[in-house]
């Protein structure tokens, strides 16, 4: 692992995440209560013995500066060290990264001279738990010059997903970015008759690529100097089909892309069920994170089923059922919450903090508010009395203080919602 050198892709705008990411990039974004997005695959390379990572960013990067430079302090005896290479301007390129592969190039500047044999390309916005290190031993042991992790998967998911089809030896020889179902039909399976490669069942006849490459240094180098697309899944490894050996690796565990409102709310409620498919605690492989020096978390006098408290949390006289609350939530005496995920506060207002000015809620949920299906941003206030269902079953709407996409009401970043309002 000391010939890796892991390069974790932040993303673009992440628009189909706002307005999560209206003032934070992608993988910035809280998840689990205490956790952060960029924390999966900064971990699961920690745990594979791999400390020479670099995450690119452009867009609403300052958040995810600080979290990385308050989490992840390597010993200053190792080479290890996980850096933010954010898009600059040089005398070679003025432009912004048009895309995976192009952000890959731009960086390049600053890591090709590094002695690494071996490219493990991440993104910084899926949720999962893999061991690297057999991922980087199976591209190694096959001699691959790129190998692509990938998945199974059913035919009503395969529409939304790059596809990946198999000679009968294994090889990748298409790549068929999110055919219609039409097309899966013609297809009808990743794997042709007769061969022998295990691992997709009939229910899960198509393979699926999750976005996460192993490239053999050279290789990725040449490809991105002579090629001039900007995106890895579209142009860079479509082309290298039938230049280049490219194989798969299939991966069996759980997975889930996060990147829209939708995918990031089901992928925290899937946290409180009783044998939930993702737990961020492993007793070999836990998710880390930055340290919070906070007390326990206090409640009284409360109902409480199917929930995740984060630390440092208070609540009175409140129900909260099949919840996500994050680090700091204060909910008020009365108040009910269901099916929501309450990403937290950064600081307790009580203390060193200014009391609100006046008619402005207390930072967490006021006293006797209803909350159903809402995601809840960072330092919002949200009053007393307040309705938040979505009773009207609205899917596209932005109102005051709040957002409802995909029928997922979310209150943003430093929110308020009035006392008696009604959604």
């Amino acid at each position: 692992m000391d010939e890796v050198l892991a390069i974790i892709l932040g993303g673009g705008r992440g628009t189909r995440l706002f307005p999560l990411t209206h003032m934070r990039s992608k993988p910035a974004v809280p998840i689990g209560g205490k956790y952060r997005l960029i924390d999966v695959p900064v971990s699961n390379c920690l745990h594979a013995g791999i400390r020479r990572i670099y995450v690119l960013t452009q867009f609403n990067s300052a958040s995810l500066n600080r979290h990385i430079a308050q989490a992840y302090r390597m010993d200053h005896f190792s080479r290890g060290f996980v850096e933010i290479l954010a898009a600059e301007q040089t005398p070679d390129n003025a432009n912004w990264y048009q895309g995976t592969a192009d952000a890959v190039r731009k960086a390049s500047r600053h890591f090709a001279d590094y002695d690494a044999d071996y490219y493990l390309i991440l993104s910084g916005d899926h949720l999962y738990r893999m061991d690297y290190g057999e991922l980087v031993e199976t591209h190694v042991d096959r001699g691959s010059d790129i190998t692509i992790a990938a998945k199974p998967v059913a035919r009503e998911d395969a529409s939304g997903m790059g596809i990946l089809r198999f000679d009968t030896s294994g090889r990748i020889v298409a790549f068929e970015e999110k055919p219609p179902p039409e097309r899966l039909h013609e297809i009808r399976s990743s794997v042709p008759e007769g061969s022998n490669m295990p691992g997709v069942e009939s229910e899960k006849p198509f393979v699926a690529s999750m976005g996460i490459y192993v490239f053999t240094r050279d290789i990725l180098l040449d490809l991105l100097r002579g090629h001039s697309g900007v995106d890895f899944g579209h142009e860079i490894i479509p082309s290298s089909l039938h230049t280049h050996k490219v194989t798969p690796y299939l991966f069996r565990g759980y997975w889930a892309d996060v990147g829209t409102i939708s995918s990031f709310y089901n992928a925290n409620l899937a946290l409180t069920e009783y044998d939930a498919p993702f737990s961020f605690y492993d007793p070999l492989r836990p998710i880390f994170t930055r340290p919070l020096f906070l007390p326990d978390s206090r409640v009284d006098d409360c109902r409480i089923d199917r929930t995740l408290f984060a630390e440092g949390c208070y609540m009175e006289s409140a129900e909260v059922e099949q919840s996500i609350v994050g680090i700091r939530m204060q909910i008020q005496r009365g108040a009910r919450v269901t099916r929501s995920v309450l990403l937290g506060t950064d600081f307790y207002e009580r203390g060193e903090e200014l009391p609100p000015a006046a008619g402005v809620p207390e930072l967490g949920v006021g006293a006797g508010s209803v909350l159903d299906r809402v995601i809840m941003d960072k330092n919002a206030r949200i009053g007393r009395g307040v309705r938040l269902v979505n009773e009207k079953r609205v899917e596209h709407a932005d109102g005051d203080g709040y957002h409802i996409r995909e029928g997922i009401i979310i209150v943003p970043k430093d929110g308020v919602i009035r006392d008696g309002t009604v959604v």
